[in-house]
């Protein structure tokens, strides 16, 4: 039985991979059909050549891609998903929708973590309209904009907790 929890499991080993810095990007840029090196590395936005050609080595090592090499001068090679690789398609699509839907919350949980003011958490689950605010002292106020609407400033009554706090 496969334990990703276990340190030693070959699958946290695989999931390691999917997870890194540039798998998920390259596997994006392959989604469409075969690409050469060069076009990979132009696509791929800060990826140098040698962590393109890391990383495509160890996708091909785990099955996820293929290498194409074109008995032409100069020779040319494609890298394409294999069947296995073209699996991951979905799930990546999946996660990159759900980045690009909350990249907004989690920006402005970065600059509240950056600021050093108290995390919060919202345990009603007001939604997306819910407000969290650094009153005089450093209390904190978590609430839904007074109104339900765009946020005036006001906060309503406290509907969560303060699970951690940090203040200058």
């Amino acid at each position: 039985m496969w334990d990703p929890y276990e340190r030693g499991c070959p699958s946290r080993l695989l999931l390691d991979r999917i997870g890194d810095r540039w798998t998920v990007l390259l596997v994006g840029s392959l989604a469409d059909g075969p690409r050469r090196f060069g076009e990979l590395g132009r696509a791929v936005d800060g990826i140098s050549q040698k962590m393109l050609t890391q990383t495509l080595r160890s996708l091909e090592r785990d099955g996820l891609v293929g290498r194409t090499v074109h008995p032409t001068v100069p020779p040319r090679v494609d890298y394409e998903l294999t069947d296995l690789g073209r699996s991951l398609i979905e799930p990546i699509a999946t996660l990159s929708r759900w980045a690009v839907a909350h990249m907004d919350e989690v920006v402005d949980a970065r600059d509240l973590y950056d600021a050093g003011l108290p995390v919060a958490v919202d345990h009603g689950r007001v939604g997306a309209a819910s407000a969290v605010r650094v009153a005089a002292g450093g209390a904190v106020q978590v609430g839904a904009p007074a109104g339900g609407g765009v946020d005036d400033g006001r906060t309503a009554p406290v509907v969560g907790q303060v699970v951690a706090g940090r203040l200058p």
